[in-house]
C-alpha cells in the first residue's frame, strides 16, 4: 500500500481531484482496477489518489485523464480546480 503524501494528504484540492476521477470513472463504467491498468499505475496508488491521500504528479494526472477518456482540463473542471 502506498504511503500517503504527509504534507498534502486530505487537502481539499486532492479530495476534489480524487472525487472527480472517481465520478468520471464510474460514469463511464470503468472499474478502479481497469483505470489503474489503462493509466499504467498500481491499483492501490489509484485508490489512494481517489481518496485524496496522494499528490499525483502532472504526468500521472495526464495518464489518468487519458485512461478515463477526458482531457486534463475536463478533469480539472470536474474537480473545480
Amino acid at each position: 500500500m502506498p504511503i500517503a503524501s504527509p504534507k498534502h494528504a486530505l487537502d481539499p484540492v486532492l479530495l476534489a481531484l480524487g472525487n472527480a476521477i472517481k465520478a468520471l470513472r464510474k460514469a463511464r463504467g470503468i472499474s478502479q482496477e481497469e483505470l489503474a491498468h489503462r493509466s499504467h499505475i498500481d491499483r492501490s496508488y489509484m485508490s489512494s489518489i481517489e481518496r485524496g491521500m496522494q499528490n499525483p504528479g502532472v504526468m500521472t494526472v495526464v495518464q489518468i485523464a487519458t485512461g478515463i477518456g477526458v482531457s486534463v482540463s475536463e478533469l480539472a473542471a470536474k474537480a473545480q480546480i
